[in-house]
């Protein structure tokens, strides 16, 4: 928590009240302008605690009315009432006086944004620009004078915008041109920017015109408003001018290029009447005033928004009390505002953690508590400081230095800083609580356990510890801004090394350090040891523990071992001096997320990153269940155990809270952060603790606390009783154990670091002697947070808690081990921890037995209705039980309606609420309600009542009871009629039957379908025509029943063979039907018979179907009881066609029926009944299951499809079948499908008989030499039929010699046959001497037909033109060949050549060929 120290100017006695003050906006001196009647003005400088500057005095006998200060230097313009214009420089004094141009009271002065400028304007319209050098010096007269003739109110500057040439140089880098390119990428020479500050400026007067003033100092009108003009401002990113007038009328003008100006918007400001305004505009847009109001008026123009910032009276506001200024201060994000009742009230904006824009604008600014100072607040503005606030009082100037509040923990006390001047101190060990008030501004604060230390950058005083009482034993000058306090022993600081010092000041040793070593900056004491840290990153460590301090180690310089080191924030050591830990800033200022340990004896360094969650020795990340506390943080403080050398706590925030380091413990989200630090093991994660709610900062680790400061409230601020302001909130492992002795806190200790590095042996060895059971419950805790379910089981035998062992072992069924732990947390009473345990694994419906359990109702429904629906009804009714348990029937019964169980429910609730019972009734028009109160006022005898519920409920059995009951027999059975309903007439039958009325009794029954009572009373009644209806309507044992009465009384015989039959009871049925000779109904049960049924009765019943000629039903029959062979008998004496399906069902593949010899038996007689019967596809089948695949193949061939018996011999594969396809094919017409020409082969082929493929070849060659007189093509065949006999093995040599040699035979003579007819075109002469040779060949034909040789031959003659030798041979042709035709042999050409050159008819004398022979000629001829 932050506070403002006030300090009061040390203004000279000559000054009067003060008037205006105004901050340097980059140094930190305030320059204050005060007017005294009687003397006149003074204007005069301070520092930053209100040290005045004596060089530096201004005084006139006329008041100051502008001071503005010079940009950068120390240099300020004063601006007087009678027009004298001054320069003041800071700090030697020297004073320039501004040639006399101004004759009144000056109202304008302003710089230029560098200082190069000043503009100068006074209230009768005249304007003067001079020029300053960068010394801040006045060089000349002014550069240029204009006369507005107006009083001069504003004037602002307009920032400067890059030169033409930048334009001019992108224009033409986007163009391409290189050189420009690399001017604007700075590899040329540097580039040349225009103007370095904006010289140009507008000004307004009191008669509402805005005037600009271009850098050639060229003044012309801009815009014109309204009123005067009180306050200009320039929007940067909309390149647009504010302006506010007098009467609070806002207007915004957008600027041309050309220095035009077009209004765009219009507003009038809300404000209180006849007050003075103070008006304040921030870079982000916002307009902030403040008029005479209890409230601040913002105005968002970037969102169109406004809103109000209100005081709020809880703060330590008063009613009535007033806003005079404001003043904001954007780096820090702070809005201040002074009131009439002298308070300062300060709003500070704050972001909320994770989200993305500002949202509600009016939420962001929160309301701090008040700093009050003395008079009528009407001046404030922040300095260049942001720490720094000044304030006019109208009395004097007090300057507000922000301080975060100290506070220090050691020894068992705790100091902890309330105000500026208050400390409230607690001495834990004996519960002493005092109050300290100092005459001092208390900047910092060390307490042990006798002394308290405080200091104030000046003055160091120290008071001693006695009882209740604190006595100031020593007060000392000193400039040490920090302070260290071991025994009777301070330590402070000053350039180049620590001087140890006595209470009183005295200087008994100095700690020197060296120049590269640098200045002391940070003290910190811990046990015996002291840590410094120097300006240059340094460390060292002294030993205090004998009467002079020793260095324990050497200097070490951390910027050697840590990357990107800017300065030292923080160091502190633990109790042995073993270990320091650093904080750092980054160079560029911004904390570092890491915390780095320096170990002295190894003389190493590694650190904690809090950014990523884990230490420098360990690769991967921490365990799930603390990355959240560690991930994305960064550390804000950290202390050490002052017992425990290993034991390290450190306080951290979210990343994003780094750059408001004051509001960083105001966070809901810190984290406190425990570490074992150790040589052997490095750093071990202990815990991860939430700051809790209400504590501001942690103070100190002391085993077994945490020591945290609390919120300082506005109440405990103004009360003169300060409370306890420190929480000792006990570590996760000491929990219970907060009284513990030393032994019992190391045994924890030592557990808790054997626990942390997985050592359990160990673990247990360090608790093993603790018998407390306190002990062991809060071991049992701390399994909760580590999920140690094994070590949970031994604290639960210690601590002797049974029923919470076996609620443990219970919850081992569940699978995820969040859920077990989740039931040890609620054994041991931690309900938070279970809750969060169960959300985690997402078992909603334990969470919510969990919440039921614990009386959380509204969760528990919550639960249910959005994450546990499958138990939502059984949520809602046992709410709607504990509020029926309450006394709340009214929401219980809302309750019991949506888990449905109100049926049962309500009516049970409200019993002994008739009434209101009643109106429920009426209200739900549910059935089953209606149905309870009826019964409910039957019971007390409101039959009437009843009946009218009964029937709302639609309950036909109560109605039908209730009227008979009361005697309404005929309303009864209307009821019964109308509705069907079968509980209603079994009543109605049974009231009937009672009364012997046997009728309606029977017709009840059977509509209540109960049909043996309405049997019974049949048989009794002897009602037979009914009885057989009814029976047929009911079970089988009904009817079987029904069947014996009938048979019984011998009448009525087809009704019993019917009903037997019915009732399934076949055998009985067949029986009675032989016996009474029922054909009829023989045939009808005869249609039911299957292979199921008794095979003696389907013999039986075959043996009457062949008696009377009904030989299909017959064979049916004898299928169906399996007498396959008598079956097939009867088909082949009665003709009778099998058909495929009656010959699957004879051809069963049960081996049980017949064996396997007797099957084929049975298939092969089938299948030969049915190729007799010409159904050779079905014998086929038949033969094929049978196995007889030879007589398949018979059964096929007579079939004639070829294309089957192709597919079955394939697929039999057996030679003898190829051979069969093979000759079955042959008689096809193969010469004119090749397709079958090439099967025949291929089957001869694997039928492996090559004689028939043989005899098939020559068979073809004959062919081609008959059909086509194609030689050449025979000549292959016959050579294929050689080929074919020589691999034959034939028995007889002898014959499959003689074959191959006649074979031979034929090829030669064919041979030479085709040779002669090839040669015939090359050499005539020679192919004819060949003919005539093969003819004298013996045995030439059929080899070569004799009619080919001599038609070859005449064919030559007549070509020749030797017709007479042509002629002779066609005579010596007919001589061999009387029978044959001659034109088969020579063409017709050739005969007519013939006849025409010998005058003699060619076949005059030929044997007419017959009829048939001629066809066959003319056959063959169009086939050639």
């Amino acid at each position: 928590m932050a506070v403002y120290f006030d300090h009061r100017i040390e203004a000279p006695e000559s000054s009067g009240v003060p008037s205006q003050l105004t901050w340097h906006p980059a140094l930190t001196v305030l320059a204050v302008a005060s007017s005294n009647p009687t003397t006149g003005g003074n204007v005069d400088l301070y520092l930053q605690q209100g040290e005045y500057v004596e060089s530096c005095h201004l005084e006139r006998p006329y008041q100051p009315a502008v001071l503005r200060w010079h940009p950068t230097k120390p240099v300020l313009a004063v601006g007087w009432e009678n027009g004298e214009v001054v320069l003041l420089t800071h700090p030697p004094g020297h004073q320039t006086v501004f040639p006399i141009t101004h004759t009144a009271c000056i109202t304008l002065l302003e710089w230029s944004s560098s200082g190069s400028r000043l503009v100068t304007g006074d209230q009768t319209g005249a304007l003067a620009v001079w020029k300053v050098d960068a010394r801040g010096r006045l060089q000349g007269n002014h550069l240029v004078k204009h006369e507005y003739n107006k009083p001069l109110t504003c004037c602002i500057f307009r920032p400067a915008s890059p030169g033409d040439d930048v334009a001019m140089l992108a224009r033409a880098s986007v163009s391409g041109d290189e050189s420009a390119l690399d001017m604007f990428s700075w590899k040329g020479a540097p580039l040349k920017m225009g103007p370095q500050e904006g010289l140009a400026f507008y000004v307004s007067t009191a008669d509402g015109k805005v005037y600009i003033v271009d850098e050639h100092c060229k003044t012309s009108t801009l815009l014109s408003v309204e009123g005067a003009i009180q306050k200009l401002f320039y929007l940067e990113k909309r390149e647009a001018l504010a302006v506010i007038t007098e009467t609070l009328m806002l207007s915004q003008y957008t600027l041309g290029p050309e220095g035009g100006a077009q209004e765009f918007m219009k507003v009038k400001l809300s404000s209180k009447t006849g007050q003075n305004v103070d008006i304040v505009w921030t870079e982000n847009g916002l307009l902030i005033t403040a008029t005479g109001e209890p409230v601040i008026r913002l105005w968002d123009l970037e969102r169109d928004d406004n809103y109000v910032l209100p005081l709020d009276e809880t703060m330590g506001f008063e009613r009535g009390e007033i806003i005079n200024c404001v003043s904001y201060c954007a780096g820090k994000e702070i809005l201040a505002a002074g009131t009439s009742h002298g308070r300062i009230a300060m709003w500070r904006m704050v972001v909320q953690a994770g989200a993305n824009s500002r949202g509600d604008t009016k939420a962001q600014w929160k309301l701090q508590t008040p700093t009050e100072i003395e008079g009528n607040v009407i001046q404030l503005q922040w300095g260049s400081s942001l720490n720094l606030l000044a304030a006019n009082n109208s009395n004097t100037v007090l300057i507000l230095w922000e301080h975060v509040m100290s506070a220090h923990f050691s020894q068992q006390v705790a100091a902890v800083q309330l105000t500026p001047t208050h400390l409230s101190i607690t001495q834990f060990s004996t519960g002493v609580h005092l109050a300290l008030q100092s005459d001092m501004h208390i900047k910092g604060v060390c307490v042990t356990k006798d002394s308290v230390t405080v200091w104030s950058g000046k003055q160091v005083t120290v008071y001693e510890l006695s009882g209740t009482v604190l006595r100031n034993t020593g007060s000392f000058p000193c400039d040490s801004h920090v302070v260290a306090v071991h025994g009777e022993n301070l330590y402070t600081v000053e350039p180049n090394r620590v001087q140890i010092r006595t209470p009183q000041g005295t200087v008994k040793q100095l700690l020197t350090f060296s120049k590269a070593e640098g200045n002391p900056i940070l003290l910190s004491v811990c046990q015996s040891y002291l840590v410094v840290g120097t300006d240059t990153a340094h460390i060292r460590v002294f030993d205090l523990s004998r009467r002079d301090a020793k260095a324990h180690c050497s200097a070490k310089n951390l910027a050697e071992q840590i990357a990107n080191l800017g300065a030292l924030r923080s160091v502190k050591c633990n109790a042995n001096g073993s270990q320091v830990s650093i904080l750092i800033s980054q160079v560029n200022g911004r904390p570092d997320h890491k915390v780095y340990f320096y170990d002295v004896e190894m003389d190493t360094v590694t650190h904690f990153d809090f950014f990523i969650g884990r230490p420098s020795s360990e690769v991967s990340p921490l365990r799930k269940p603390t990355e959240g506390c560690l991930s994305g943080r960064c550390p804000v403080s950290h202390f050490w155990d002052e017992s425990e050398p290993r034991l390290f706590v450190c306080e951290t925030a979210p990343m994003s809270s780094e750059s408001s380091s004051a509001s960083v413990l105001d966070t809901m989200d810190v984290s406190v952060v425990t570490l074992f630090c150790t040589q052997e093991h490095g750093l071990l994660l202990q815990d991860c603790y939430p700051k809790p709610a209400g504590l501001q900062a942690l103070l100190a680790l002391d085993v077994p606390y945490y020591c945290f400061s609390c919120k300082c409230t506005p109440e405990i601020s103004r009360c003169h009783y300060f409370p306890n302001m420190v929480s000792r909130r006990a570590l996760r492992d000491f929990v219970g154990l907060e009284n513990c002795e030393k032994a019992t806190r190391d045994a924890m200790l030592n557990f808790s670091f054997y626990l942390t590095i997985g050592d359990m042996d160990e673990a247990f060895k360090s608790i093993k002697l603790i018998k407390s059971k306190a002990v062991w419950e809060n071991m049992a805790r701390m399994c909760v947070k580590t999920r140690r379910l094994d070590v949970a089981r031994v604290c639960l035998g210690n601590m002797g808690n049974a029923r919470a062992a076996k609620a443990l072992k219970e919850a081992e069924a569940e699978p995820e081990p969040e859920a077990q732990v989740a039931m040890l947390a609620i054994q041991l009473g931690m309900l938070e921890d279970a809750e969060k345990l169960y959300k985690g694994c997402q078992r909603y419906d334990l969470l919510n037995n969990f919440y039921q359990a614990s009386g959380q109702w509204q969760q528990a429904l919550e639960t249910a209705e959005n994450r546990d629906r499958i138990h939502l009804r059984t949520t809602y009714y046992n709410y709607a039980k504990y509020l029926e348990s309450i006394g709340d029937k009214t929401l219980a019964l809302a309750y019991y309606e949506n888990s449905d169980t109100h049926r049962v429910e309500v009516p049970r609730m409200l019993q002994d609420d008739t009434a209101s019972l009643e109106i429920y009734v009426n209200k739900m028009k549910d059935k089953n309600i209606y149905k309870w109160w009826a019964q409910y006022l039957e019971s007390q005898s409101d039959m009437d009542s009843a009946l009218r519920f009964y029937e709302c409920a639609q309950d036909y059995l109560s109605l039908v009871r209730v009227h008979c009951y009361m005697g309404n027999i005929q309303k009864a059975s209307e009821i019964a009629n109308e509705t069907g309903d079968r509980a209603a007439s079994y009543h109605l039958a049974r009231h009937y039957e009672g009364h012997d009325d046997i009728k309606q009794a029977v017709h009840f029954y059977t509509r209540a379908q109960a049909y043996n009572n309405a049997i019974r009373l049949c048989k009794e009644n002897g009602l037979d025509d009914q009885l057989r209806n009814l029976a047929l309507l009911s079970n089988p044992e009904d009817m079987m029943e029904a069947a014996c009465y009938y048979e019984e009384k011998g009448t009525h015989m087809d009704r019993a063979v019917a009903l037997y039959h019915k009732a399934g009871y076949v055998s009985k049925a067949l029986e009675l039907a032989f016996a009474t000779q029922q054909f009829s109904a023989l045939q009808l049960i005869a249609e039911d018979l299957n292979e199921n049924s008794d095979p003696a009765l389907l013999a039986r019943c075959s043996d009457f179907f062949i008696t009377h000629s009904q030989y299909d039903k017959a064979v049916e029959l004898l299928v169906a009881a399996k007498k396959y062979h008598q079956a097939l008998e009867l088909c082949v004496t009665q003709n009778l066609t099998i058909t495929e399906e009656l010959a699957e069902r004879m051809t069963v593949t049960d081996s049980k029926d017949l064996s396997e010899e007797a099957r084929k038996e049975l298939l092969e007689r089938i299948a030969d009944c049915c190729m007799r019967q010409g159904n050779y596809h079905l014998a086929t089948k038949k033969y094929t299951q049978a196995g007889n695949k030879p007589k398949a193949m018979r059964a096929l061939l007579k079939s004639g499809d070829t294309e089957k018996i192709v597919f079955f011999a394939n697929v039999s594969r057996q030679k003898e079948l190829f051979i069969m396809a093979a000759n079955y094919l042959q008689s096809l017409d193969w010469r004119k499908n090749p397709e079958i020409l090439k099967t025949i082969i291929g089957f001869y082929t694997k039928g492996r008989a090559p004689d028939l493929l043989a005899g098939f070849y020559e068979a073809c060659a004959q062919v081609e030499i008959d059909d086509y007189q194609n030689y050449e093509k025979a000549l292959d065949a016959l050579t294929e039929a050689f080929k074919c006999i020589s691999k034959a093995k034939d028995s007889s040599a002898g014959q499959q010699e003689a074959r191959l040699a006649d074979l031979q035979h034929k090829i030669t003579l064919i041979k030479k046959f085709v040779l002669a007819r090839r040669l015939y075109s090359e050499d005539a002469g020679e192919a004819v001497r060949l003919c005539e040779a093969l003819l004298e060949e013996p045995e030439l034909d059929p080899a070569v037909r004799i009619g080919d040789a001599f038609g070859f031959l005449v064919e030559h003659h007549c070509q020749q033109g030797n017709f007479q030798v042509a002629y002779r041979k066609l005579e010596e042709l007919q001589k061999l060949l009387p029978a044959q035709n001659i034109r088969y042999y020579i063409s017709q050409s050739s005969l007519e050549a013939l006849q025409k050159e010998m005058g003699v008819p060619v076949n005059r004398d030929d044997h007419r060929p017959s009829v048939k022979e001629e066809d066959e000629v003319e056959e063959d001829l169009n086939v050639s």
